[in-house]
């Protein structure tokens, strides 16, 4: 595992498209399904990464307690599962089931969408406005999971709460603006394919 922060895509970019097949299903989801949402939440997030298992309870939290508001959300995985087959798209339907995301978990095979957004790391957060221009993008809280032996890690910063991330949507609901200071997420590396890793970490 590679350590990785978010590049931090600059705010105001428009919401790079993508069309992808969710593994819950086999339906396709684009970013035009999220048109007339007041904000907008793209995820990067895998199944096997310690830093998405920390966060995985609160992202299930977060789509549940704005299910009644004007929030899109949609999470993407675009690992190589040829070498790493626990994040291949059988077992993301069944991550989807065992922590009950209510929202798309997509699967970007070409890894393109990921270039697009300039994604790094997983989990990596954006928060995109009314108009699917960049209002946020960064961590979801200050919390970490701790690695204490291979394979173990513990969280001696308490559970996620998503407080950054829940500060910048309500600022949209709200009819605001996310402040402009914000965190980078950071994460494992997202696990490119042999030879397709982007340029934008020079």
């Amino acid at each position: 595992m590679a350590l990785t922060p978010s590049t931090m895509l600059p705010l105001g970019t428009k919401a790079p498209s993508f069309s992808l097949p969710d593994t819950d299903n086999g339906q396709t989801v684009s970013l035009a399904d999220f048109e007339g949402k007041d904000a907008l939440v793209v995820m990067f997030i895998c199944n096997h990464c310690p830093y998405v298992k920390h966060v995985a309870p609160e992202l299930a939290r977060l789509g549940k307690d704005y299910a009644d508001k004007s929030v899109g959300f949609v999470a993407i995985s675009s690992n190589d599962v040829a070498n790493y087959p626990s994040d291949s798209p059988a077992k993301m339907k069944a991550e989807k089931a065992q922590w009950g995301y209510t929202f798309p978990y997509l699967y970007d095979e070409t890894q393109e969408v990921a270039k697009a957004y300039k994604a790094a790391c997983t989990p990596d957060f954006y928060v995109f406005d009314a108009n699917q221009e960049l209002a946020y993008c960064g961590r979801l809280d200050e919390t970490r999971p701790y690695r204490i032996s291979s394979g173990n890690y513990d969280g001696r910063d308490g559970g996620p709460h998503g407080k950054d991330l829940r500060a910048a949507i309500d600022a949209l609901l709200g009819g605001g603006r996310p402040s402009a200071d914000q965190s980078p997420s950071v994460g494992c590396n997202i696990k490119w394919k042999p030879g397709n890793a982007p340029n934008y970490f020079g």
